[in-house]
């Protein structure tokens, strides 16, 4: 029978990475793989219940931790590494497939070293930039502008693009050099997975080869069954983590000029900051998707503001195939597709400003111009995503190709 194991650093979803690799082996053990999760968290027994081993090694994430010993796991887990190994060593067949997805909170670059001698039958998904580079988005924040850097040159190392401050960029540094030594591009790694088409470029900025990159469409499930009449409704939605990289005291700032009413639908830091400063925000806290599908019926449209070129954006497919128009910023690489195709607006986040225009047209739309957008959203010819039928396809073919050529 062929064999799967999943490798995430979480095993309870609250990203969209996470949530990918949960629903990976999901639906493979539905078509008949034997599926493992491999973790670094203390895994959830949830994911046991459904019939899929988890072998857990045990690990916090990196803002769990303090500051010392996360500094050093960091840079290197040598534990996880070492279950990692040692699971490999004594469960590994020749029919087993390795599908790597996030490893930047807990498992770090060790969990390469430890998967080198399977690297023809491993994937890798690349659900950011972290294998490229180290602040994991091609963004420098200190000028909000894009990178055109090459990852790990004396350009990008003397350059202080990070978020929080330049040791910080530093230390991510080291963890890049650390994961080129143990993701060498000289060993037969099997794939690069891919979000977007337009991600392959700057991956192969930092040497990764292109030949191994496969493109790997995220599969999206609408938040509603049925089209959500964004014409009848008058309020804007963020859902997703409420973090300042992914803007969203721009995005407040800028509902609040455009007197559009927002609500927002996530956790992160900045909740209990923002809930104080903006009591005419609806905030609703982390919802499962159940409650996204009812909460979204009132929706006009779903915006997303992040300061750094998202290569895929599940929140704006899922808005989109719900019949809900979206804002993004002109950075994210499904914008393109977003303006071609008429499903919504883009803006310039680097110009504030232009993010409250365009909550302004979608504000002022005329209801016919408005029903016609979210009719083209939930069109299967404009889907911007894979069905999770079509996902499965992707990967089992991937996965059955690596196991035939040994």
């Amino acid at each position: 029978m062929p064999r799967l194991v999943v490798l995430n650093d979480a095993s309870t979803a609250r990203g969209g990475a996470t949530a990918l690799a949960l629903l990976a082996a999901r639906l493979m053990r539905a078509r008949g793989w034997e599926v493992v999760l491999f973790c670094g968290d203390a895994g959830d027994p949830a994911v046991t219940a459904e019939g899929i081993e988890v072998v857990a090694a045990g690990g916090a994430r990196l803002l769990d931790q303090g500051r010392a010993k996360a500094a050093v796991s960091g840079l290197w887990n040598g534990a996880a590494r070492q279950a990692l190994a040692a699971f490999i060593a004594r469960t590994d067949t020749p029919e087993t497939v390795y599908h790597l997805h996030g490893w930047a909170q807990i498992l770090s670059p060790s969990v390469f070293a430890a998967l080198q001698p399977v690297a023809s039958r491993t994937v890798v998904h690349a659900h950011d930039y972290f294998l490229a580079c180290p602040g994991g988005t091609f963004a420098d924040y200190q000028r909000g502008l894009p990178c055109q850097r090459r990852p790990l040159s004396l350009d990008c190392l003397l350059t202080h693009c990070d978020k929080r401050s330049y040791s910080h960029k530093l230390w991510r540094s080291a963890r890049t050099a650390a994961l080129r030594q143990s993701f060498a591009q000289r060993l037969p790694w099997g794939a690069v997975g891919l979000l977007h088409p337009e991600m392959a470029p700057r991956l192969a900025r930092a040497g990764i080869d292109p030949e191994r990159m496969v493109v790997l469409r995220n599969p999206v499930t609408p938040y509603s069954d049925v089209r959500v009449p964004a014409e009848d409704n008058e309020r804007l939605f963020y859902i997703g983590r409420l973090e300042a990289d992914k803007g969203i005291r721009e995005l407040i700032s800028a509902a609040a000029a455009a007197a559009m009413p927002l609500t927002v639908v996530g956790e992160g830091p900045l909740r209990a900051e923002l809930e104080r400063n903006h009591p005419e925000v609806r905030f609703t806290g982390w919802k499962a998707r159940a409650e996204i599908g009812a909460l979204v019926q009132a929706a006009r449209g779903v915006a997303m503001a992040s300061r750094h070129g998202e290569p895929f954006g599940l929140v704006v497919a899922e808005a989109l195939q719900s019949g809900l128009p979206v804002i993004l910023p002109e950075s994210s690489l499904l914008s393109g597709d977003v303006v071609a195709k008429g499903l919504g607006f883009t803006c310039d986040m680097a110009r504030t400003e232009t993010l409250t225009a365009a909550i302004a047209r979608l504000r002022d739309l005329p209801r016919a111009e408005l029903a016609a957008m979210s009719q083209r959203a939930v069109a299967p010819e404009n889907a911007l995503a894979a069905t999770p039928e079509a996902w499965s396809d992707g990967l089992e073919a991937l996965y059955s190709r690596l196991l035939s050529q040994g």
